[in-house]
């Protein structure tokens, strides 16, 4: 058992800090096992425990004091999070179902919970992008880039060009070991995206190797530049991914929003949709590509490949990247 307190002591027992205790619920709960779960329901319950600590959250830190408003207040700023483009509904939906699932942990019952994620969010989860992405014209990246550097943010337009060039989510581009990478690049023309990777995704066990091409030895370029002294990623030494994501990221997607651009993870969509047309030398579905009719191996075999590349375990994820097979 990881509990290091009585039961009906703080966080339930499992310690001082929210964030120590959610993670050893679920170790409890799942015996010891099922890594990759536990990796997923933990990181999604870190998100929501910043959010505790935040100017918008209520301020705690211990999970006795968590009610259903709590989580209701909680679910409202996901949805402005998604209707910003800041991140996918799918997201949303995880979030909630992983704070579902420690609260569940840490209390032993599920009468502190939130009945329906999709209600809650007053979303509906869709698996098949509607719109084109934006970002597809690399001029508008750059001036984008351009702005970003204008206002001192260099390592949000790294990571704008980081997912751009490799399709990295923002936590794989922040958190990508720099230096590793480019000796992969010059060493055997490919990368590995391993750093920051989502639930229990990394190692020998999930290599995700793409394939290096000029844009991504630029952007890996840039992104060496503008990191700290003494870092191999886009962090200080001293700085924690929180203080970042505050200082950097937040005021970053200000600026993208403003030159029309949802936010960093449509950069992921974008590459999709570039690799599809390179590996089927068709336009993407939601471009008004037709390789389904004409060729559906061909394209299933390119959504396999993008889902490899994107870091997903589902092909059919691919859909809310680059539209459906149509």
């Amino acid at each position: 058992m990881a509990l290091v307190g009585r039961r009906d002591g703080r966080n339930f027992g499992y310690g001082r800090q929210l964030s120590y205790a959610g993670p050893q619920a679920l170790k409890d709960m799942f015996g010891g096992g099922h890594y990759g779960t536990v990796k997923a329901h933990s990181d999604r319950w870190q998100a929501f425990v910043r959010w505790c600590r935040s100017d918008d959250g209520p301020g705690l830190n211990d999970a006795r004091q968590i009610d259903r408003q709590i989580l209701s207040d909680y679910a409202a700023h996901l949805r402005h999070l998604v209707e910003h483009g800041d991140i996918a509904i799918v997201t949303a939906q995880n979030r909630l179902s992983s704070v579902n699932r420690t609260m569940a942990a840490l209390r032993g019952d599920q009468y502190v919970k939130v009945v329906s994620p999709s209600k809650a969010l007053g979303m509906r989860r869709t698996s098949v992008r509607q719109s084109v992405p934006q970002g597809q014209d690399r001029e508008h990246v750059k001036r984008i880039v351009d702005v970003l550097c204008e206002h001192q943010m260099q390592r949000a337009a790294a990571i704008v060009y980081l997912a751009r060039a490799a399709g990295m989510r923002l936590r794989e581009a922040i958190l990508a070991d720099l230096p590793r990478l480019q000796r992969e690049a010059e060493q055997l023309g490919r990368i590995n995206i391993q750093d920051g990777s989502k639930g229990g995704r990394s190692g020998a066990s999930a290599p995700r190797w793409i394939t290096v091409d000029e844009r991504i030895r630029d952007a890996l370029a840039f992104a060496l530049q503008v990191s700290p002294d003494d870092s191999r990623n886009l962090l200080a030494a001293n700085e924690r991914y929180l203080d970042f994501q505050q200082v950097i990221v937040r005021p970053a997607r200000e600026i993208l929003h403003t030159h029309n651009l949802k936010g960093f993870h449509e950069m992921r969509a974008t590459y999709a949709c570039e690799r599809y047309e390179q590996i089927t030398q068709h336009p993407a579905p939601i471009n008004g590509g037709n390789c389904y009719q004409l060729d559906h191996h061909l394209d299933q075999e390119a959504r396999a490949q993008i889902s490899y590349e994107l870091g997903h375990g589902r092909i059919d994820v691919v859909s809310a990247y680059i539209g459906g097979r149509a």
